[in-house]
């Protein structure tokens, strides 16, 4: 005999999330002073779901959201859903052109900004995108409650486009992946860990997606409550954690080292948090702040494509990635051949003995089907679907129980006199020098020949300063470090890092040594550390120049 079936289908799209919370009176947002019930942003979601419709033309119906963290976003973000719409997260870091393209490569038909960011609009070819001030639409819930009555909104199917989330950009141009209904209903009904009891502070920018798949997600599937910073501080993050009664966060990048930069307090660990979420993180920040606030931090694993997931596994160390979802075949392969690389071995002290053999591309070699591409770009969507698994871009390396590590971008190999390896193992060496904030590791050209050389930007903690000579003893004293691994190149300034606090290299890669920042350098491996100076830096254009390789000293 069949079973009766459930009176209740599963949400299989966000507009069925919505319609659960729509009768639902607990908090669901909080930002400064105002609390919403997760009714009354329904409501107003609904409201701008119309105001959508009305501006709506012909062509694709994508609205992009040009809006700092403010309750405007989450209404725009449910709102286009509710609409039928596709909802752009337009990075607002990015500037001029970079930014109009973004708008023309989505066609993006509306653009919602808010008045502090409509002149970066100004004079951009947006390809006719018409702009609305967020100010100029009404935000408030209705009072009329034949609202939800009259003409049906539209009812998407789960394979309905939802989502464009641009990626970071940090090793190109930022692509748009896309993410439909149901991916999106699927990973907000994952997150089992969270109740409707728990606060989720939310300081990342909403345009990316560790602030939607780590936060706004999981909130609407369990009724938690969002809290909502309209740009990360900070000095006013743990003040906020209490003020807001939360129990978790998430952050990406440096953030921890800032959060750890400010003064400490008697009352640092007078707060509610659970735990916290924090890739990108180093392990001696992730470290640090558990010992200070009393937090325990989860490095976690995740991508804007989000098609390979790790997830925590009780005592594994705290850089660890996870080990990989259930049913999902990761691997470490070498990136040329697809072989699979080693496992990593470990010293005592739980350094890595085999950086060589052990690192390589992780893989997804049965998950082609949950990447859903990124919007028009059918040479990025082969690049990640080589030979039918999912390439993540990503070099790591796993150890004997299947827990993974990150080592990096794929863009992130140096080749230093023949030799392959990845930035992120040096740069976990050189961050355990005393004083180190922070640490970025990349190459620059060699003079001879067509190899890198390693060059690293170290930023101090404030009052530490840098010793080039206690740096030379420091790297002779690391076992793991590999005998071309040590920097050539040491720039000691601050690491920039783009809107999610994620170090962008960029930058570092184009100035080289051509910053007023102080440099330290070898001009001979077996020769200490000195000052680079400025006949240093013509002497070595001279020798590009003598060994043919003027073209690679293009100047910033």
């Amino acid at each position: 005999m069949s079973a009766s079936p459930s009176p209740h289908p599963a949400p299989g799209t966000l507009v069925d999330l919505l319609r659960i919370r729509a009768g639902d009176d607990t908090p669901g947002l909080v930002a400064d002073d105002r609390v919403w019930t997760w009714r009354e942003l329904v409501r107003a979601s609904q409201r701008r779901a119309r105001e959508l419709q009305a501006l709506r033309r012909d062509g694709p119906f994508h609205v992009g959201a040009l809006l700092e963290n403010t309750p405007d976003y989450l209404v725009t973000l449910f709102g286009a859903a509710l609409a039928g719409a596709v909802l752009v997260g337009i990075n607002s870091t990015r500037r001029g052109e970079e930014l109009a393209r973004d708008i023309r490569h989505t066609d993006c038909a509306i653009v919602v900004t808010d008045v502090s960011q409509r002149a970066l609009l100004d004079g951009l070819d947006l390809a006719g995108a018409h702009v609305v001030v967020a100010h100029d639409l009404r935000l408030d819930p209705s009072p009329d409650t034949t609202l939800v009555e009259r003409e049906a909104l539209p009812e998407p199917a789960a394979s309905d486009l939802l989502l464009l989330i641009f990626t970071s950009g940090s090793t190109g141009a930022p692509k748009a992946v896309r993410m439909t209904h149901g991916r999106a209903t699927r990973a907000a009904l994952g997150s089992v860990w969270f109740t409707s009891d728990d606060v989720l502070y939310c300081a990342m920018p909403l345009f990316h997606g560790n602030a939607l798949n780590a936060i706004v997600l999981p909130a609407l599937s369990t009724g938690a409550t969002i809290a909502l910073r309209h740009r990360f501080s900070a000095s006013q993050f743990v003040p906020d954690l209490r003020r807001y009664h939360a129990t978790f966060f998430s952050t990406v990048g440096r953030a921890l080292a800032y959060i750890l930069a400010t003064p400490a307090r008697d009352d640092d660990r007078d707060h509610q948090v659970k735990y916290a979420l924090a890739p990108e993180s180093s392990p001696a920040d992730m470290k640090a702040f558990t010992k200070r606030f009393g937090i325990p931090v989860v490095a976690g694993y995740g991508s804007s494509e989000n098609a390979i997931i790790m997830v925590p596994k009780p005592g594994i160390p705290k850089d660890a990635l996870g080990v990989p979802q259930e049913g999902l075949d990761a691997a470490v392969v070498d990136p040329d051949t697809g072989e699979e690389r080693p496992r990593a071995r470990f010293g005592p002290d739980g350094r890595l003995l085999n950086a060589s053999e052990a690192i390589g591309e992780i893989v997804g070699r049965n998950v082609v089907d949950r990447f859903e591409g990124y919007y028009a770009n059918p040479d990025a969507d082969a690049a990640r679907t080589r030979n039918g698994w999912y390439w993540s871009g990503d070099l790591g390396y796993r150890d004997e129980h299947d827990v993974f590590y990150f080592a990096g971008r794929s863009g992130e190999w140096l080749r230093v006199d023949g030799e392959n390896f990845a930035t992120a193992p040096v740069e976990r060496i050189l961050g355990r020098f005393p004083g180190v904030s922070g640490v970025a590791v990349y190459p620059v050209p060699d003079e001879r020949t067509a190899d890198d050389q390693v060059m690293a930007t170290i930023e101090m903690h404030a009052g530490a300063s840098f010793d080039p000579e206690a740096f030379d003893t420091f790297l002779a004293a690391q076992p793991d470090l590999g005998t071309k691994w040590a920097p050539r190149y040491v720039r000691v300034g601050t690491l920039p890092v783009g809107a999610t606090n994620k170090v962008d290299k960029r930058p570092l890669r184009a100035q080289r040594w051509y910053t007023d920042d102080p440099i330290y350098w070898r001009p001979a491996r077996e020769e200490p550390y000195r000052a680079f100076t400025v006949a240093d830096r013509d002497a070595l254009e001279a020798r590009f120049s003598e060994f043919g390789r003027a073209d690679a000293l293009t100047r910033p």
